[in-house]
């Protein structure tokens, strides 16, 4: 059986798909289509699309928007021919990408595009981000990613927006990961990228115009199990800027409640760090981060108290791991040395996983005070969810108990 699910892995599935598709929408006389052509790659010497769809044995097929505009209302879709995700560039590749390598950039890009004017990685793993910085140089922005939760990063995706340089092509090198996505590799490196051979290298020449994809919007589609479909347009964030982050006011039985302290410089930057992190994170969720890289990421769960203590907890968690592998080069779970251990728990205990002055980002409102409480008692000093709860007024409350910050961005963020 065991080997029977290798060679699985291992096969290049055949696609029936058609080279291409239409898409239209009509109203009475007046129809819109949209105009779709295939994408495969040479790999080897064999054509091929997709290697696999979620699952071996599940085909799949990549298409790429090549003509034709869709209005509704005062609404728009991107325009064909901006290619990104559907039109890469492998540079090298063992194998052929599957879908979830694809989907696992698109949402590395989707996060990344928020990002353009300073250096920052970011690290997805089924389609989650496990991982991510800012920083000062992009070999610092990875390594903070990486370190964030290096175990979740195994074989993960790894996007970034700079040109790959020597000292981050080392770290990625050193690590196992699927793919990486870069604007350009500067020269030597992929040399360097050669020793993990099954690594997918992946080239977009457009992402340093990431930017122009802020607020433009695509439609999606969700299948359902009928063969019916659900569309929508695409997600965009409406509070992108520290100016769109409004202190958090609400009225109760008459009363106004406010949040006594405005955030601080370095708290507004993580605040607008992590509200635009959560755009790329599966709902129900809650993050937290702190000096821009993420602390702590919940995700796909069903209750809010729930999902902030399951980020609560991976942030000790991932944090023992880290001291551990930086101690004694070893995974925390392989660290048999009682003393060693109990020195590493008491470390991570003394600072809170590391959320002493983070940031905590919901998705949704908090329906109650509770899921706030989470963060606070680990120390969390700002708090940023989208309002509109009828009991707002005791999150407030919460936070001016503990002088922490908390802005509102009257828009929610769920991702499914």
């Amino acid at each position: 059986m065991a080997d029977d699910l290798k060679k699985m892995y291992k096969t290049i599935m055949d696609d029936h798909f058609p080279p291409q598709m239409e898409i239209s929408f009509v109203d009475g006389d007046n129809r819109q289509t949209l105009f779709y052509e295939k994408v495969d790659w040479v790999i080897e010497g064999v054509r091929k699309g997709l290697r696999y769809g979620e699952n071996p044995g599940q085909e799949a097929a990549l298409y790429r928007l090549a003509n034709g505009n869709l209005v509704l209302g005062e609404t728009r879709t991107i325009a064909p021919g901006q290619y990104l995700a559907s039109d890469i560039e492998l540079l090298q590749s063992g194998k052929h990408p599957g879908k979830t390598n694809l989907t696992d950039a698109d949402n590395a890009l989707n996060i990344l595009r928020y990002f353009t004017d300073t250096p920052c990685a970011i690290i997805v793993k089924h389609n989650n981000p496990c991982g991510a910085a800012v920083s000062e140089s992009l070999a610092d922005a990875y390594a903070k990613a990486y370190m964030a939760d290096r175990v979740a990063a195994f074989g993960g995706c790894i996007a970034v927006n700079r040109a790959l340089d020597k000292p981050t092509a080392e770290a990625v090198a050193n690590q196992y990961a699927e793919v990486i996505v870069a604007p350009e590799y500067e020269d030597g490196v992929r040399d360097i990228l050669a020793k993990r051979k099954n690594l997918r290298v992946i080239q977009i020449q457009n992402i340093e115009r990431l930017q122009s994809f802020v607020g433009q919007r695509v439609v999606e589609f969700k299948n359902l199990i009928d063969g019916g479909l659900i569309t929508q347009w695409s997600f965009v964030p409406e509070a992108r800027s520290e100016a769109d982050f409004k202190l958090a006011e609400c009225e109760y039985k008459g009363e106004v409640y406010r949040i006594n302290r405005p955030p601080t410089k370095n708290e507004l930057a993580d605040i607008r760090f992590g509200w635009l992190l959560e755009s790329g994170v599966t709902s129900n969720s809650v993050l937290y981060v702190k000096d821009g890289v993420s602390v702590g990421i919940g995700t796909g769960e069903q209750d809010r108290v729930g999902v902030a203590e399951i980020a609560r907890d991976k942030a000790y968690r991932k944090l023992a791991d880290r001291y551990c592998f930086e101690q004694h080069n070893m995974p925390y779970n392989e660290l048999a040395d009682g003393d060693k251990k109990n020195e590493i728990n008491a470390r991570v205990k003394a600072e809170k996983g590391g959320l002493t002055g983070a940031t905590m980002v919901s998705d949704a409102f908090f329906p109650f005070r509770d899921g706030v409480d989470v963060g606070l008692r680990e120390g969390v000093t700002a708090v940023v969810h989208p309002g509109g709860s009828l009991n707002d007024y005791q999150s407030i409350e919460a936070c001016n108990e503990n002088n922490a910050t908390m802005v509102l961005t009257g828009q929610r963020s769920f991702k499914h």
